[in-house]
């Protein structure tokens, strides 16, 4: 070691923190009292630090790298200037945890008690360095409440258009002036107070039925002291008290005050956002055209979720089933065109649609599923089928899939026995373009028809893959060829030149090598759950994968995915077309941060799994 210990200088110092996590968020009078607490030493290449050494607290890597490695000397984490670290704090997880230099290193040490002054003083300081790399994922990550449109307040859908007249003016003055503004309903106010409300109904029921003159005054007619909502409530509420009291219309107030108008109307609209009602209304349509009008709503509607704080594993369950509505109403509506199936069969979704979880822009991944009792004369009527579902999907904005992974095509329309065939030919020879199959075919699901003919073919799968060690291998090599864009010194390895220049593929690069790394392990250890969440979870279960393996992944997947939804959104609110292209230099650092970290979990499991299948590989 090659040491020299002075005072910093202090602009020096307090511009380099101002610009590193998390000293950046704290008070730019904080920053600056820093340097006094603060020394700065320079090491050589393979310095240790070590839990217990004389000089303890926070650790900053001004220049230079370092490994932080376990006691078994496992790669825990690798980090670069601007990045800091406490051996004490990391060793409550990680005991026996020490910090090699593996360059030449400037290092800037702030002592064990201002260190913890800090934490205590800054509570987005103390976050920060609160346990370990996958806690701070979680925290990004962690679930939303699903912004259901019944929960979404009164004020944000009422009218504040408030027409009113008094007591004593006629129904002709009320029945005028709503006809003017084509509303349903007037309020009538004694100056500043709400005295009653008179409707459409109104009108008809108590004026007209009773034959009652237009010069009546609305006093007569109106409903007195009808009921009336805070602002501050919930369409759920709205809607629970219309229903209760049989009215079409509640009248809005703040603290006593009339603020505005919320009508059942207002309500029926609200609940057009509602992913339920999409779904049910899908089912309800007897034409292409119908479920196409409902389709493109979706890109809109997801900016709506997005910003709502919708998370990404809700989005794709809810596009996923969107997906699942359009299919099965194109099926249904297949069959009162063609008549009925001329023996079971079973419609499936693979890939994302398989695993539910669907985004916008993906492509059509399908096939079918018929039972054995399939003739010859039966196929004319499922290949029929095939064509008008894959070309109505296609009209919804589902595109044709480019390598023809669709039931349109023979090879992904069989019966269940030659199903079983096709699946003991690609693992018994496990080509590239039969891996390329499998990493699509094997998320599979049934939308529609007989599940029970899916069940059959996916336990066949299970049987022929948990035991293959050969066929296993060539799907980790696949995975492998796939890692996450980090170079040594973590830093985002960006595309340099073409359309996507300085950007990185989350879809290529994150979330298909852990779907990618997870599929393989169910295989391999017969688990039948399909969705990615599902498979980690039940991998830990059965002690595939230890708790915080497991969770880790699953932080790193849910991140990765948010960032991915997030970016659509933006994407759509700019007339932009759907890319899972992301510029990190466009992320704040500290999503830069997380997505660093998710990326690093992703690169540890991959290496986990290269040692699993060292000698197939």
């Amino acid at each position: 070691m090659s040491q020299q210990t002075e005072e910093p200088e202090v602009s020096v110092v307090t511009d380099f923190l101002s610009q590193c996590l998390p000293f950046s968020a704290l008070p730019q009078a904080q920053i600056r009292r820093l340097p006094a607490h603060i020394e700065v030493a320079y090491f050589r290449k393979g310095h240790t630090f070590h839990i217990g050494s004389k000089q303890t607290g926070l650790r900053i890597v001004r220049s230079g790298a370092v490994d932080i490695l376990s006691d078994f000397d496992q790669l825990l984490d690798r980090l670069g200037e601007g990045e800091s670290f406490n051996l004490e704090g990391l060793a409550q997880q990680q005991p026996g945890v020490r910090a090699m230099l593996i360059e030449d290193s400037l290092i800037y040490s702030l002592s064990i008690e201002h260190y913890q002054q800090l934490r205590k003083q800054y509570r987005v300081f103390d976050r920060f360095f609160h346990s370990q790399r996958s806690r701070r994922l979680r925290r990004i990550t962690r679930l939303q409440p699903s912004p259901n449109a019944l929960m979404r307040s009164v004020a944000s859908v009422m009218s504040q258009q408030i027409l009113s007249v008094a007591p004593g003016d006629t129904v002709r003055t009320a029945a005028s002036l709503m006809s003017q503004h084509r509303v349903s309903s007037v309020l009538v106010m004694n100056e500043q107070r709400l005295c009653g409300i008179v409707t459409d109904r109104d009108l008809r029921s108590r004026v007209l039925a009773r034959g009652l003159g237009t010069d009546t005054p609305v006093s007569s007619i109106m409903t007195a002291q009808p009921h009336v909502i805070e602002h501050t409530s919930s369409l759920f509420d709205a809607t629970l008290s219309m229903t209760q009291h049989g009215h079409h219309h509640l009248p809005v107030v703040e603290k006593g005050s009339l603020v505005g108008i919320i009508t059942a109307s207002d309500l029926m609209l609200a609940k057009q956002s509602d992913p339920v009602y999409l779904v049910q209304h899908i089912g309800r349509q007897q034409q292409l055209q119908g479920i196409q009008g409902i389709v493109q709503s979706v890109p809109n509607l997801l900016i709506e979720w997005v910003n709502a704080g919708m998370n990404a594993t809700q989005l794709c369950r809810i596009l996923s089933a969107i997906s699942d509505a359009v299919t099965t109403r194109l099926i249904e509506l297949a069959i009162e065109a063609f008549g009925p199936a001329p023996v079971p069969f079973c419609w499936l979704g693979f890939g994302s649609q398989g695993r539910s979880e669907q985004l916008l822009g993906s492509d059509q991944d399908n096939g079918l599923l018929i039972s054995d009792q399939l003739t010859e004369q039966h196929e004319a009527w499922f290949e029929r089928l095939a064509g008008f579902v894959c070309d109505g999907l296609n009209a919804c904005g589902y595109q044709h899939c480019p390598g023809k992974v669709m039931a349109t095509s023979k090879q992904w329309r069989q019966s269940l026995s030659a199903w079983r065939s096709t699946v003991d030919r690609w693992t018994r020879t496990p080509t590239a373009e039969a891996v390329m199959k499998v990493s699509i075919f094997f998320d599979l699901r049934a939308v529609y028809g007989e599940r029970a003919l899916c069940q059959q073919l996916h336990q066949h799968m299970l049987m022929r893959t948990s035991q293959n060690s050969i066929f296993l291998a060539a799907l980790a090599k696949n995975v492998l060829d796939h890692t996450p864009p980090l170079g040594i010194f973590r830093r985002f390895l960006v595309e340099r030149n073409g359309e996507h220049r300085d950007t990185l593929d989350l879809k290529k690069r994150g979330v298909i090598p852990i779907v990618d790394i997870m599929r393989i392990h169910s295989l391999a250890n017969n688990v039948k759950a399909i969705s990615t969440q599902q498979r980690i979870a039940e991998l830990a279960r059965i002690n595939v994968l230890t708790m915080s393996d497991s969770r880790n992944m699953q932080d790193a997947l849910n991140f990765i995915m948010q960032l991915r939804v997030q970016e659509h959104a933006k994407q759509l609110s700019n007339n932009e077309q759907i890319s899972n292209f992301c510029n990190p230099s466009t992320l704040a650092e500290l999503e830069r941060k997380h997505l660093r970290d998710a990326f690093t979990v992703v690169t540890e499991s991959q290496e986990y799994l290269r040692r699993l299948y060292r000698d197939g590989l």
